[in-house]
């Protein structure tokens, strides 16, 4: 149950920032715990305040801390033991903060730092993407998704991405070659020869890009992978939560994130944008599963 109340300015620790929240970013995982469907029992302390993306200012810093100062423009990653960023003001380690994009308001830079480094990890550190190699992504206009076809563009493989027929053109917009409508075109019909499938689906999409993943080639996925179909296939199979403790966010991940908006080669597709009052709005129209990119909640 979410519940709108006051709450005290946290503690920090020598290493700790205490950023004065702008924006939250929206994302499933955030319904999730609140509908008891994720396990923190041993991770966190309830009530929790929710909130894993943050855009903020600094406003003081640990003795620690040299890095950054009052005043700073930055986006981070809550610590899942901590409170969120559904909050005025929220605590991180310093290690996990990067400076927001210079030219991109805060409340859109809210939009970043998880679902664009779920979609690198996934990429990079698990599928270990390599340039000229074909990337399908199902999903490519989600939160994650529109990270994914940007940044597998970048990287110079050749990407083909699934949505809706609503969203064909704006997914076309970020990169994809080959866009395929799953309302009325088969996969299959498109894609052959795939060296990497990142899913953000799951269920039935899921069983049936397997099909079209040459052997040897990957599924990576931010839900469970039915791991006796890749052995049927002859596939490898990841799936990965960015909570877990080999892939939590970081502050060097997030730098080099920010720089690529900087460098006008990312951009951050924002769907809508609620006050924190109306999260329970917010959290209904992510539980929808179609907003194309991301839900923002403007704290301040």
């Amino acid at each position: 149950m979410l519940k709108y109340e006051d709450a005290s300015v946290p503690e920090f620790g020598p290493d700790d920032v205490l950023i004065k929240v702008h924006a939250a970013g929206i994302n499933p995982v955030d319904w999730k715990i609140r509908q008891g469907l994720v396990n923190y029992s041993n991770k966190a302390k309830f009530p929790l305040i929710l909130g894993r993306d943050v855009s903020g200012v600094i406003e003081k810093q640990g003795a620690l801390v040299t890095r950054f100062k009052p005043g700073d423009k930055v986006i981070s990653v809550s610590d899942p033991m901590r409170d969120g960023s559904y909050a005025e003001y929220m605590v991180v380690q310093a290690s996990n903060v990067a400076f927001a994009p210079k030219d991109l308001p805060l409340i859109f830079a809210a939009g970043i730092p998880l679902a664009s480094q779920t979609a690198w990890v996934a990429l990079f550190d698990n599928a270990q993407l390599k340039s000229g190699q074909n990337v399908l992504i199902l999903g490519g206009s989600g939160g994650v998704g529109t990270f994914a076809v940007q940044l597998v563009k970048i990287a110079g493989a050749n990407v083909l991405a699934t949505t809706s027929t609503k969203n064909i053109d704006f997914v076309k917009s970020l990169g994809a070659d080959v866009v395929i409508d799953y309302q009325s075109e088969d996969i299959g019909a498109k894609a052959k020869d795939i060296d990497v499938v990142f899913d953000t689906i799951g269920g039935d999409t899921q069983s049936e890009a397997f099909k079209v993943i040459r052997k040897g080639g990957t599924m990576v996925s931010t839900l469970n992978v039915d791991e006796k179909t890749a052995e049927k296939y002859q596939v490898k199979a990841k799936s990965f939560l960015m909570m877990s403790s080999n892939m939590m966010s970081n502050g060097a991940r997030l730098q080099e994130i920010s720089g690529l908006i900087d460098r006008q080669l990312l951009k951050v597709k924002i769907d809508s944008i609620f006050p924190l009052t109306e999260a329970k709005a917010a959290h209904k129209l992510s539980q929808t599963h179609k907003a194309v990119g991301k839900i923002i909640l403007e704290v301040t």
